[in-house]
């Protein structure tokens, strides 16, 4: 009897590691992502309409954060080899930490959300960037310093504790061009991933 529950639950492993999204081959070109992962284009439009944060904003934030990996977390610290554990609870496609994802499944009502789902990752960015907007007034469009909201916390970002580490305003940085990049791009196939999911809609 304990052979078959290992069993299972070996099996309920092995099928829940396949089922996993892998991240997209070409994480520079925001089109060859949608392409790839055409759900992924559906849950930022929905994202978009809901709280109007442009979808190359979170997208940026997030290859910023996780690579796309649905279950990246922060590196485990040391005390010479022995490990001692990770440098916070931040998980997932947006590494959002547990207190804030508890916020935003609160206040949204989404009970059910998943850090390691890209559809409530992406919902969560979105919902983080318009509470940045209304908190401290950073455009929903200007991904520099909403990465710092992101970073730093809101009240981190309104006591400006960003300016005491240069390490990350270049990474806000980064990421303000790779949104840049990531809107030209998309403007460029945003036509043909519509048409796609329109057809989709009626023919598949």
């Amino acid at each position: 009897m304990q052979v078959k529950k290992c069993f299972i639950v070996l099996m309920s492993c092995l099928y829940l590691t396949a089922c996993a999204t892998p991240p997209p081959k070409n994480p520079d070109n925001i089109c060859s992502i949608f392409f790839e992962h055409r759900e992924w284009y559906d849950a930022s439009k929905d994202m978009q309409e809901t709280w109007g944060t442009p979808i190359q904003v979170p997208l940026a934030m997030m290859y910023q954060e996780s690579s796309f990996k649905h279950d990246a977390r922060p590196p485990m610290q040391y005390f010479w080899f022995i490990p001692i554990g990770r440098a916070s609870d931040a998980y997932g496609y947006a590494q959002a930490k547990t207190m804030t994802w508890g916020d935003y499944k609160r206040e949204t009502g989404n009970s059910w959300a998943d850090r390691d789902d890209f559809d409530d990752a992406v919902d969560f960015m979105g919902w983080f960037t318009a509470k940045t907007y209304k908190i401290n007034g950073v455009s929903k469009w200007n991904a520099y310093a909403q990465y710092l909201n992101y970073h730093e916390g809101w009240g981190g970002y309104k006591n400006k504790s960003y300016k005491k580490k240069p390490w990350l305003t270049k990474v806000a940085w980064r990421v303000n061009n790779r949104a840049k990049k990531y809107a030209t791009q998309l403007r460029g196939c945003r036509e043909n991933l519509d048409s796609s999911w329109l057809w989709r809609l009626f023919f598949d």
